[in-house]
């Protein structure tokens, strides 16, 4: 239970409501900005929030296209035609086609969209099939200037058309009459016509008007001009004017006529204005959301604060003009810690941290998105009790704390486990004993109903209840003591300090008074508020270190990330670079196996003959001369072993056969990447995979064993690799069950 206009005021949401009527673009939105209420129903509250949600994303994703329009202010009009005979203007049928046009458009994109992306707003439709004859019947009457048509009816082009001629007539008999008084020089040269009371004159110096026969309609203020209608031309003008009659009466037969048809679908117009002007309202919460940097937080159905970087939304606003920050808000008030006792010095932030809270909660419950971090958790509370500011009333005669008093009162009646209250300087206004104690007494009923609820006082005694009291929990505003200026930082689980004694000095009262109220109110009381600025001050230095170390924490990530990042990309270079040599390599081999088996065939066909053994040389020769110079040492060792045997010499085997030969004994069939870096598998992986391709292994084990799964898929993306090059692998597959299983590996070459 809340009361609306005073809460409202109290906590400048009035403001949000001139901010959101502003972003809209009709009256029809701005109404339902004032029908906007506290919500207290879950379901409702989550479908809301969900939907400007959706809303903020479909205005601010330009691929969907959301639709441009107008929406027409004709509420007034509609109501007027309800009587039969009265019309639409051609103003009013125009703004009410271009509604029913957008509404139309509307309807079809939100059918349009991602029901699994935008569940809510892909089911805010209207039926528009009723209305949407409207558009093409105006559209037919109304040109784009939003005037009638000349063919809006055969009547209507038959009296256009002669007034047209007619027009023509009069212009024609003007302008002789025009230029036969400046040839007398009746008329000066650039004397032009013009019109008075819809009919065509000339201007005439009184001098000249017994020159110049017909009416005169009007004389300028000086008295120096008359407006006169030549006779040549009367009768042609009064012939005009019985054609604008003519024209008139057909007008509004034709808006008659179109707005009789108009009547019957005035229920179906009325929903789809409604369908506008919820959208209208849709679209400028989400405008507002996106201006404050809102979200829709995770809701549970239940009364929870789980506040992260919550941010006063009007202070936000004004702050941003002002190219300054507001401090964000943290809190929690939980079924554990419900209560919070705010402390600390005046002008410290301790109302602001209180209004943050109300006006957030509010927003949140009338379907509003909320600043604050996404990892923020809400609840739902039926009530909120509000006790803020100068409750003096006059009229009532009671006093600021009578007015709080009876506000305790209402509290106490209405408080319960679902129960948001707030309350400023809590039991002030009166003697501070007796204060403090009826405050107390009064927190611990509210605590004795389970409610929740945030109070910020400078008194003791409910300090020392919140340390000492289940359920309720001391907060302290931050001040610099060094500095002597509020921090505006809420530090929960201490209470804070007034720096009454700290303040005054800095001001500048006499030491002698700060002595004696020293003295006055004695050691203790002093010792404590010492100690609970010792206890500020320490939380603050080691608030500070912990920040310190969390950020050198997080450069130290990122530039492992950046260092990791490299790496990967020279490894991927590096691993390109080898596997792109190994190809051109292997390609180079072929070629040259193929050269050195030609030219030994050659040389044993003909028998070691001597001019073709030259031959032979010099295609070996060539066979070299292919590779660039700076190649050649390390592409062309296979070849620089090159001998060229004699008729009487038996052919010995070249070293790349006892190459091979050596490495086909000496080769092992398991290869064990276990325990190795990515990198290091690789290499190895790469050059055991060459030679048992090269020795034709037949069937290779690979144990890469199965902890995080990282080396098995080092090893599959590189046999893959090798099948896409045309290699000669066969298979590749899972190990037998009882001989390793996943984390073995049999290739098939």
């Amino acid at each position: 239970m809340i009361y609306p206009d005073t809460f409202e005021r109290k906590l400048d949401f009035h403001l949000l409501r001139e901010r959101l009527q502003s972003l809209c673009t009709s009256e029809l939105g701005r109404q339902e900005v004032e029908k906007m209420t506290f919500l207290t129903d879950y379901n409702l509250i989550l479908s809301r929030l969900t939907e400007t949600q959706e809303m903020l994303i479909v205005l601010s994703d330009t691929s969907l296209g959301f639709p441009e329009g107008t929406i027409g202010e004709v509420d007034s009009a509609l109501a007027r035609i309800r009587v039969d005979g009265l019309f639409l203007d051609e103003a009013e049928l125009s703004a009410l086609a271009l509604s029913m046009d957008y509404a139309c458009r509307l309807s079809l994109f939100f059918r349009g969209l991602d029901s699994q992306r935008f569940p809510l707003l892909s089911a805010i439709r209207t039926t528009t099939s009723a209305v949407e004859p409207i558009v093409g019947w105006v559209n037919a009457l109304l040109d784009r200037y939003g005037q009638l048509r000349d063919n809006a009816s055969a009547e209507l082009s038959r009296i256009r058309r002669e007034m047209k001629m007619a027009q023509g007539s009069v212009e024609k008999a003007i302008r002789s009459v025009l230029r036969q008084a400046q040839r007398e020089g009746w008329l000066e040269q650039d004397t032009m016509p013009t019109m008075r009371e819809g009919r065509m004159v000339l201007p005439v110096p009184p001098a000249h008007r017994r020159h110049i026969g017909g009416i005169v309609h009007d004389e300028s203020a000086t008295g120096k001009t008359l407006f006169v209608e030549p006779q040549e031309v009367v009768e042609a003008n009064n012939h005009i004017r019985s054609l604008q009659s003519e024209e008139q009466r057909e007008r509004v037969k034709i808006l008659t006529d179109i707005s009789r048809r108009i009547r019957p679908l005035l229920p179906d117009i009325y929903a789809t204005n409604r369908f506008l002007g919820y959208v209208d309202f849709l679209q400028a919460k989400a405008q507002l959301g996106k201006m404050l940097g809102a979200i829709a937080p995770l809701i549970e159905n239940r009364p929870l604060l789980n506040w992260h970087e919550a941010r006063h939304p009007v202070l936000y606003l004004s702050f941003q003009q002002q190219n300054k920050t507001v401090v964000p808000l943290t809190v929690q008030l939980n079924d554990k810690n419900r209560i919070l006792v705010i402390s600390g010095p005046n002008a410290g932030g301790k109302s602001v941290c209180l209004k943050t809270v109300a006006l957030v909660q509010y927003m949140l419950q009338c379907g509003l998105l909320v600043p604050m971090a996404e990892s923020s958790v809400c609840g739902v509370f039926e009530h909120i009790l509000l006790d803020i500011g100068d409750e003096q009333s006059l009229l009532d005669d009671l006093s600021t704390y009578s007015s709080h008093l009876r506000n305790m009162k209402r509290f106490l009646q209405l408080a319960d486990g679902g129960t948001l209250f707030l309350i400023d300087e809590f039991g002030s206004g009166t003697e501070p004993l007796i204060g403090g104690a009826i405050a107390e007494a009064i927190l611990m009923q509210l605590n004795a109903k389970e409610a929740y609820g945030i109070v910020t006082t400078h008194y003791t005694n409910l300090k020392h209840l919140a340390q000492t009291t289940e359920g309720l929990l001391n907060a302290a505003m931050l001040y610099d003591r060094g500095a002597m200026r509020p921090l505006f930082q809420l530090s929960v689980g201490q209470a804070g300090s007034s720096f009454a004694i700290e303040i005054a000095r800095q001001i500048g009262l006499n030491e002698e008074i700060i002595a004696q109220a020293t003295e006055l109110v004695g050691e203790e009381h002093i010792n404590y508020d010492h100690s609970l600025q010792d206890i500020a001050r320490d939380k603050r230095y080691w608030a500070k270190k912990r920040d310190n170390i969390r950020q050198k924490e997080k450069h130290l990530e990122e530039r492992i990330a950046r260092y990791e990042e490299e790496l990967a990309q020279i490894k991927e270079k590096r691993k390109t670079i080898l596997l792109q040599a190994k190809e051109e390599a292997a390609d180079l081999l072929q070629r040259s196996n193929a050269v050195i088996e030609r030219t030994i065939r050659e040389i044993k066909e003909h028998k070691a003959d001597s001019a073709k053994t030259k031959q032979a040389r010099e295609k070996v020769e060539e066979m070299k001369q292919q590779v660039s110079p700076a190649e050649r040492p390390k592409r062309l060792r296979d070849l620089k072993d090159l001998r060229f045997l004699t008729k009487t010499a038996p052919a010995p085997q070249s070293n790349i056969a006892n190459t091979i030969h050596q490495r086909k004994v000496s080769f092992n069939r398991t290869l064990d990447l276990r325990g190795m870096r990515a990198d290091e598998a690789l290499e190895a992986l790469i050059a055991y995979m060459d030679d048992a391709i090269m020795v034709a292994a037949g069937e290779v084990t690979i144990l890469h064993g199965t902890g995080t799964g990282a080396l098995k898929q080092i090893t599959r993306d590189y046999l893959s690799s090798l099948n896409r090059r045309g290699q000669r692998i066969e298979s590749f597959h899972d190990g037998d069950p009882n001989h390793g299983g996943a984390g073995v590996t049999i290739v098939e070459i």
